[in-house]
């Protein structure tokens, strides 16, 4: 099962940095070494408010069943960023060459009976 295909109603994103690594002199000069071409530690929270406990299912049944909890990496569908207009290429791990695992396992409130809100944590692992 692929990460489900619903359109957030809130994201924030995170958008990581190049693989830096920075030695100091004693007399305090500073050398820096890139150490890679990609983006990486890209960070995601996506927040699906007022969905049915059917479609909140989905996230722990993707979490559960095809990642391992946080171990395996996977890819989400563009529609993750349906309303950011300007610049999505860079916007999102798969187009800067890593995958998403999740950060965390998602959070689900109950709304209502048979209604709930889910928080996804996500994270860009170069794969």
């Amino acid at each position: 099962m692929a990460f489900p295909n619903l359109v957030p109603t809130s994201r924030s994103f995170e958008s990581g940095d190049y693989p830096v690594k920075a030695f100091k002199a004693q007399s305090g000069s500073e050398t820096r070494i890139l150490y890679g071409d990609k983006r990486t530690n890209m960070k995601m929270s996506l927040t699906y408010s007022n969905i049915t406990d059917a479609n909140a299912a989905l996230f722990f049944i993707h979490f559960d069943s095809e990642t391992t909890g946080t171990f395996s990496p996977f890819e989400i569908a563009d529609n993750t960023r349906l309303g950011w207009t300007e610049h999505k290429k860079y916007l999102g791990a798969n187009d800067s060459g890593n995958r998403w695992r999740y950060e965390s396992a998602p959070q689900q409130v109950q709304v209502r009976p048979g209604v709930s809100t889910v928080t996804v944590s996500l994270i860009g692992v170069l794969t």
